[in-house]
């Protein structure tokens, strides 16, 4: 070992002893007859010293060390006369009896510090420095402690953990696949795996009554903060259970990393039907830290003459307590706000109640104190209180008014971040209706069962159906999902047929599946978390992109390693691909 302790583990009880350190160089400072030098490793700082007077040649040499460079050194703990109660080894110093240079280093293209001066591109092209700073390094460790965590918790209660295939075959439901050319099979091709959805249903077949898997997966779609081309997810299965044991189970799990990682003890997990998530706050991940539910106001509002109102399929807006403050030209930034085209609302209404009991309204020309008298009592506003309505079509203007409620969440600080509220969505459509393929797509999966007491639904009204399927939100975030699964060959069928398959094409596509659920498949259901996203979560950030090691960027690019690149004719002639390379 070239070193007998770390750089973050020596204190005043190790005065006196001979001590190795190995680490990079994080700053040196010369100070006459003395030189100091801050050595770094993942652990932490140990500061070295270096006394011209004593030993004046290895204080000359120690003075041409530069920022990063990898050295050993070999010394005597000391007590620090001037300490730093800023780092875990601030009570000492190692007087620095010899060292060696390990390897040198060209000059950064960024300072290693916990605020650098690089910027995102620069730091993702150098990714491999980037990840020596303290904040990535603190975002990893917590990676892997979530990672311990789940493991310890599943094992605990008799999960299997199975690996699954990356090489499988491509789907036409879902998200783009990644597919990667067989050399051996000519003309034909692998897909990375959007999920192990099908393989994780065969190993309940197999008896494995309870699976699971932090497994990588693949999606070839456009990238957001917390969406990335490849990405991992606590992937799990079990057998001879209802929803409500899935639930338990994972709120279990979910509040046993609160509990140990973040020291927070979460409480209950409401469930909320999915119909009620979109009414109340347009949204099927509603973030109910705050309140401000959706208030419906069509048979108030409407027939008094203000057009926008009268024309309009939904009426629509919610009451936010204590904001009658807002100045005019608080709400006219708000109403440009809804007219962005990544909201589309054409406008907003609003109605101040002031703390004298007055209503005051942008559309006074139209109602009467009395008429905003009815609105105020049925969002239940009180004096102090704005209340704010969109209009429109009934899904475009909930999904706008959902936005306008989470800017106003901000704006009025109810968003904190140290605040968890967990929550179950359930019952969702089975089904929805896509307009320009004319039929009927999976809001889940094709695997996904309908509930019981709809089956007979399936053949005269599937829209109506709605799904053993469930959600965990935690503050407004989809953590995950997850179905209770079709185990039977001919309710599969069934689906397949609703979903627009042909027997040909179900036979083609899920054939091996169909075959299995013939050789006694158990009733069973599963869920997916998404570890990227809740490993952001704990360390208080939207983007999953720094808890991730090596990520792409938002074209789905690793500019370190300058990923994706064409590759040879050679390579396209052997895959028996005619793809033309352009120079």
């Amino acid at each position: 070992m070239l070193r007998t302790h770390n750089c973050g583990e020596l204190n005043i009880k190790h005065i006196n002893q001979e001590v190795a350190l190995s680490g990079w160089v994080q700053r040196s400072r010369d100070l006459g007859g003395m030189t100091f030098i801050d050595l770094r490793d993942r652990y932490g700082i140990t500061q070295l010293a270096f006394n011209m007077e004593t030993q004046p040649e290895l204080c000359l040499q120690a003075r041409k060390l530069g920022r990063e460079y990898v050295i050993q050194v070999h010394g005597k703990v000391a007590e620090r006369e001037s300490k730093n109660l800023k780092i875990a080894t601030g009570d000492i110093e190692i007087i620095v009896g010899e060292f060696k240079l390990l390897n040198a280093s060209k000059t950064p293209p960024f300072t290693i510090e916990n605020e650098t001066d690089g910027g995102e591109e620069i730091r993702m092209k150098y990714r491999y420095l980037d990840l020596r700073r303290n904040p990535l390094k603190e975002n990893l460790l917590l990676r892997n402690k979530l990672s311990f965590e789940v493991r310890s918790y599943l094992h605990g209660i008799d999960f299997v953990e199975v690996e699954t295939p990356y090489l499988i075959k491509s789907t036409p439901e879902g998200a783009r696949d990644f597919v990667v050319p067989s050399r051996m099979n000519p003309g034909t091709f692998y897909a990375l795996p959007q999920s192990p959805q099908t393989f994780k249903q065969l190993l309940m077949v197999s008896g494995y009554d309870r699976y699971y898997q932090l497994v990588k997966c693949f999606r070839d779609e456009d990238l957001r903060a917390d969406r990335q081309p490849e990405f991992t997810q606590i992937d799990c299965e079990m057998s001879f259970i209802e929803q409500e044991d899935i639930l338990t189970t994972f709120e279990g799990l979910t509040s046993h990393l609160f509990l140990k990682v973040k020291g927070i003890e979460l409480g209950s997990f409401p469930r909320m039907q999915y119909d009620d998530a979109m009414r109340l706050y347009g949204s099927d991940k509603p973030d109910i830290r705050f309140g401000m539910p959706f208030v419906e106001l069509n048979d108030l509002a409407q027939n008094k003459g203000f057009s926008i109102f009268d024309e309009a399929e939904l009426v629509v807006g919610f009451c936010a307590k204590g904001a009658a403050s807002f100045t005019r030209k608080d709400l006219d930034g708000l109403t440009e706000w809804v007219r962005r085209p990544q909201i589309g609302a054409k406008g907003m209404v609003y109605v101040k109640y002031n703390e004298d009991g007055s209503l005051k309204s942008s559309v006074d020309k139209f109602y009467s104190e009395a008429d905003l008298k009815l609105w105020a009592e049925r969002m239940e506003a009180t004096p102090g209180d704005l209340m704010l309505i969109l209009s429109g079509g009934v899904d475009k203007i909930r999904k706008a008014l959902g936005e306008l409620r989470l800017e106003m969440g901000n704006r009025l600080n109810l968003r904190n971040r140290s605040t968890y509220a967990p929550l179950w969505v359930v019952d969702f459509p089975l089904l929805e209706w896509d307009e320009d393929s004319q039929r009927y797509h999976a809001m889940h999966h094709p695997f996904t069962s309908p509930k019981p007491n709809e089956m007979h639904l399936l053949d005269t009204d599937p829209g109506k159906v709605h799904a053993n399927a469930y959600d965990l939100v935690i503050n407004g975030v989809e953590i995950g999902g997850g179905s209770i699964r079709i185990f039977d060959k001919d309710v599969q069928a069934r689906m397949f047929s609703l979903l627009g398959f042909s027997d040909e094409d179900a036979k083609s596509q899920f054939g091996f599946l169909m075959n299995a659920f013939e050789y006694g498949a158990p009733p069973h259901g599963g869920i997916a978390l998404g570890f990227d996203r809740l490993v952001a979560m704990f360390g208080g950030s939207d983007s999953i992109r720094d808890y991730i090691a090596f990520p792409k960027n938002n074209s789905g690019q690793d500019v370190m390693i300058a990923s994706p690149s064409i590759i040879s004719e050679a390579q396209l002639k052997e895959l028996n691909l005619e793809v033309k390379i352009q120079n």
